[in-house]
């Protein structure tokens, strides 16, 4: 038995300590042929419509998957296209399915500094943690989708685990819906929403960045982003980033230190594209936020001041991941293509805290102090065919794909530290430092997962691409074991298998309206709270399904899209009583998305939409629960983002910005007896563009929730997470 650390001195070495980051990430081999000028349209937000104007459709993204991704749309904030798995890249107007592909330039300009802060600008989404936790964790379309369920470079298991970096991504695609015929079966097989990060490519031309920020209270943010190609043709591409962020949060008694390298090698070549992409990224957190318990039958009180921490100041968050992707394709023909693909991860953490239960409405709480170590293993790999063919009047793009999934878990039970703290929400009493050492920080297995599958699809069209018909369906097993962390031996075993069809139908009566249909089956494998008393349990698979109409129209400078949808799919509940986690029934969540982007005059840029939602229990263990609100799923979502550039005559290279973010009041129990109020935040800011010493410069500024508001962001699974204090957010990039 291994011993825990003793208590973290706090002058150790940290990765990263003015960005001499002590570990490389290498990778990324693959730059495409689609002309790299584009991307730097998008780098340097001039163009804004990545080759779109005014009264012309979008130009046809590249298939392939190694290569650069979709030009921008106009505006620049979000894609053209993006990756429908692996049919690879398509138009968003050509495709069946309702998604957004959220570019650099936005990253950047709203000074992005996780997944969570870009998904922020969709109206489907909303987040499942507290702010400030260190992980991330979303519900989309109601139905909750974990970080370990995020792809990287369209493979599952390669990202960090709670909280992958940004700063390497060149994309976030959001596929709203499930994504099991065109991805495979993620982790967890959750059926709301897909994300995929596609990560930074060498651009065409030089380019060497340098960014220094700020952010409230105290954080100082440094970052790097060096591109290059090298050889006669420049088929050789490197690209790294590195950032480096440590200082106190808005919380109280929080700090942070954070450290990401990122090394992305490409090649391209006549026939052959490839990359590789070597990461390695740290995340200490020094009393970091976790979810609220609330126990049966309490009002759910008011909540308290997001700045007030909670969490003992000395309990702590310590994480550190490995990952390694790599992609090949290969053209046998000029309309058949071979490819390939491989992915490792090594993901630690330490955790050392309580999760809290409130049990009074005055806001009363206890809160267990324990130690919980967690390892997990992922290898993932891809092998397929994409082509196209013409059999008469009709057209082919069809795609066969093998992928397989391995992951061993390590999560042993929390061993308890001192007695129980009685607190208070709004006056938390802080205690004695306690320590983790002489406890064991052994980790062993205490259950793999082994998630396999055959997929095959057509995209059939007709009348110039006026009619598309994409149908397929993938076969998929997933093999869960569970173990006895003592003893080892196994403890319990689940293993299914399904075929899960699909087919999406887009119709274009007109040339820049788009009617489309889908309807898709996928296996969901529940994912346990890790705060429950069965957090190792093994549960079997269960099928979901969604059906999905909707429209979209181009207008050339603006896109806008509407959505109905019907999802269900078995619902987890932690119980307050006992925290046993149980498969109690099945949840409905039917619903109508708006959604907007573009530019809808020049130096105007509009970004979000509105989500209505009604989600309910159909099925339950308890017969009184059938008919009631889903726990979790508010009626309305809305996300409305905007950018005004000011005349040149006033203010030149000067743009004002603004977000709002409603949510709609929240159920925290099946029985609709606890709930939480609606709420809005509005988040305001300024970039200004300019040229020192005939370099370009930006400056940003933006204050997240400049009103202050205190709220409960969201209750999903039974668990209470409240949402993110004002934060001013600073920063200065300059490029070399």
């Amino acid at each position: 038995m291994r011993l825990a650390r003793r208590p973290r001195p706090r002058n150790r070495r940290r990765l990263g300590a003015s960005l001499g980051l002590a570990t490389l990430a290498l990778p990324c081999l693959a730059q495409g042929v689609l002309a790299q000028g584009e991307i730097r349209l998008d780098e340097i937000t001039v163009a804004g419509n990545g080759g779109t104007r005014a009264g012309t459709a979008p130009p046809a993204p590249p298939t392939g998957v190694v290569g650069p991704p979709p030009p921008p749309y106009a505006g620049g904030e979000v894609g053209s296209g993006s990756r429908l798995g692996f049919l690879g890249n398509r138009s968003v107007f050509d495709q069946p399915f309702s998604a957004t592909s959220y570019t650099e330039t936005l990253i950047r300009d709203q000074q992005a500094r996780s997944v969570q802060d870009v998904v922020n600008n969709d109206p489907s989404i909303r987040t499942n943690v507290p702010a400030f936790s260190g992980i991330l964790g979303f519900f989309i379309r109601g139905f909750p989708v974990f970080a370990q369920d995020i792809a990287f470079n369209g493979l599952y298991g390669v990202a960090d685990a709670f909280n992958p970096a940004i700063e390497s991504i060149e994309r976030v695609e959001v596929l709203r819906g499930p994504a099991t015929l065109l991805s495979g079966v993620p982790p967890f097989g959750n059926i709301g929403g897909s994300i995929n990060l596609i990560p930074k490519r060498a651009l065409e031309e030089p380019l060497t960045r340098a960014t220094i920020g700020y952010a409230s209270d105290a954080q100082i943010y440094k970052a790097v982003d060096v591109s290059r190609r090298f050889g006669d043709t420049k088929e050789w591409g490197l690209r790294f980033n590195g950032a480096f962020n440590n200082g106190a949060t808005p919380i109280d008694n929080q700090s942070v230190h954070f450290g990401v390298a990122a090394l992305a090698l490409d090649y391209r070549g006549e026939r052959l594209r490839a990359s590789l992409d070597l990461g390695y990224q740290e995340l200490d957190f020094t009393s970091p936020l976790r979810n609220r318990n609330v126990a049966a039958g309490v009002r759910i009180p008011r909540a308290p001041d997001l700045t007030r921490n909670q969490q003992q100041p000395w309990e702590y968050r310590d994480s550190a991941n490995q990952q390694l992707a790599t992609r090949v394709e290969y053209d046998l023909t000029p309309d058949l293509t071979l490819y390939g693909a491989y992915g490792v991860s090594n993901f630690r953490q330490e955790y050392f805290g309580g999760v809290l239960t409130i049990f009074n409405a005055r806001g009363d709480y206890r809160d267990p102090v324990s130690y919980l170590p967690f390892h997990i293993v992922n290898q993932t790999a891809e092998a397929g065919l994409r082509g196209t063919v013409e059999t008469g009047p009709i057209k082919h793009s069809f795609g066969l794909a093998v992928v397989g999934f391995w992951q061993d878990l390590a999560q042993p039970p929390a061993q308890t530290v001192g007695p129980t703290i009685i607190s208070n929400l709004y006056d938390p009493t802080y205690v004695a430092p306690r320590s983790p050492f002489g406890l064991s920080n052994a980790t062993p297995r205490t259950s793999s997962r082994i998630n396999r599958s055959i997929a095959i699809a057509d995209t059939l069209s007709i009348l110039d691409d006026r009619v598309l018909l994409t149908i397929g369906g993938r076969w998929q097993g997933l093999d869960v074991k569970s173990y006895n962390p003592v003893t080892g031996y196994r403890t319990g075993t689940s293993d299914t298998g399904a075929f899960s069809p699909g087919v999406g139908l887009v119709v274009k009566p007109w040339e820049r309206l788009s009617l489309y249909a889908n309807y898709v089956e996928g296996l969901t494998s529940p994912a346990v709270p890790i705060n429950a008393v069965n957090a190792t349990a093994a549960f079997p698979a269960f099928v979901s399904r969604q059906t999905e109409v909707g429209a979209k129209y181009d207008f050339g400078t603006v896109g806008v899209g509407v959505a109905a949808f019907d999802i269900e799919q078995p619902s987890g509940f932690l119980d307050s009583r006992t925290l046993v986690f149980s498969v109690d029934g099945r949840q409905r969540n039917s619903g109508v998305e708006l959604t907007v982007f573009g530019e809808p005059a020049p130096g105007m840029r509009l970004l979000g939409g509105i989500t209505l939602l009604d989600g309910v229990q159909v099925r339950a263990q308890d017969p009184r629960n059938v008919g009631r609100t889903a726990i979790g799923v508010p009626d309305v979502q809305l996300n409305l983002s905007g950018e005004l550039d000011l005349p040149p005559s006033l203010v030149p290279g000067l743009t004002l910005t603004g977000r709002v973010i409603y949510t709609s009041a929240q159920y925290y129990d099946l029985a609709n007896s606890q709930k939480i109020p609606d709420w809005a935040t509005l988040d305001v800011g300024l970039r200004y563009a300019t040229t020192l010493q005939e370099r370009p410069l930006t400056l940003r500024a933006t204050v997240a929730n400049v009103t202050g508001t205190n709220y409960w962001a969201s209750t999903g699974r039974g668990i209470l997470s409240q949402g993110a204090p004002r934060t001013v957010l600073l920063s200065a990039s300059m490029d070399f």
